[in-house]
C-alpha cells in the first residue's frame, strides 16, 4: 500500500529527499514499539474508512511518537540518503530534523556551480515549514533549513530544489500543494499531533 499520510508527506517534503515511502507488507516483528503499531492500526484504519461510501469524520490522530516510531523502526522506505528522521510540530508547523547524505540524493552528480558546494557530504538538517490542509488539498512552505545549525539562503535553497529534487518530482518546492489521500479532507497541525478527517 502507498502510504500517504499527510503527516509523513510533509516530512518528506521538507526534508529535500522528497519520496513518499511504501508502508512494509511483512508483519512487524515483535521488537517494535507500542507507538509502531498504534500508527500502523491508524494507517490501517484511514485505509479501510476511505474505502467506505460514506467515510466515518471522526478525526484520527497521529502523535509525533507514533509518526517518529514509524520512520524509525521502518515503518517506511526512507528516501535515499535520508535517515535519523525526527520531527516535532506546533499549530500551524512542522519542525523537522533528520541526516542527510548530499551525495546519495544527488548521485553523485554535483554542479561546477560553487553555490552548490554547501550541498556535498552529509549533513544534519534542520527545517521548519507551514502546513495544513483543508478541502482535500495540503500546502506546505519551507520557513528556514539549516545545515549543521547554519541557515541556508532562501536563494540558495531555491536553487537546489529546482535543480536537483523539481526534476525527479515536479510538485516539490520551496511551496508544495498537493491532493490529500484516503480522502481526507483536512491535517490540522497541531501541538504533538495531527487530526485528520475524512469525507
Amino acid at each position: 500500500m502507498k502510504l500517504r499520510a499527510p503527516l509523513l508527506l510533509f516530512l518528506w517534503l521538507l526534508m529535500l529527499g522528497v519520496a513518499v515511502g511504501d508502508q512494509h507488507p511483512q508483519s512487524p516483528p515483535d521488537n517494535h514499539s507500542h507507538e509502531f503499531h498504534s500508527i500502523q492500526a491508524k494507517l490501517a484504519y484511514l485505509k479501510q474508512n476511505a474505502a467506505k461510501a460514506h467515510p466515518d469524520p471522526k478525526p484520527v490522530e497521529l502523535t509525533e511518537a507514533e509518526v517518529n516510531a514509524y520512520f524509525n523502526e521502518g515503518g517506511v522506505k526512507l528516501p535515499k540518503g535520508v535517515s535519523h528522521v525526527r520531527l516535532t510540530s506546533q499549530p500551524g508547523m512542522i519542525d523537522a530534523h533528520a541526516q542527510i547524505d548530499f551525495e546519495a540524493i544527488t548521485n553523485g552528480h554535483g554542479s561546477n556551480n560553487p553555490l552548490y558546494s554547501l550541498f556535498s557530504g552529509t549533513h544534519d538538517i534542520h527545517a521548519v515549514a507551514q502546513a495544513s490542509g483543508a478541502n482535500g488539498t495540503a500546502s506546505i512552505r519551507v520557513q528556514t533549513v539549516e545545515l549543521d545549525g547554519v541557515q541556508v539562503p532562501q536563494f540558495l535553497l531555491q536553487l537546489f530544489v529546482q535543480h536537483y529534487i523539481t526534476p525527479k518530482y515536479p510538485n516539490v518546492g520551496i511551496t508544495s500543494t498537493f491532493k490529500l489521500p484516503l480522502r481526507i479532507d483536512s491535517a490540522v497541525i497541531d501541538t504533538e499531533r495531527v487530526r485528520l478527517v475524512q469525507k
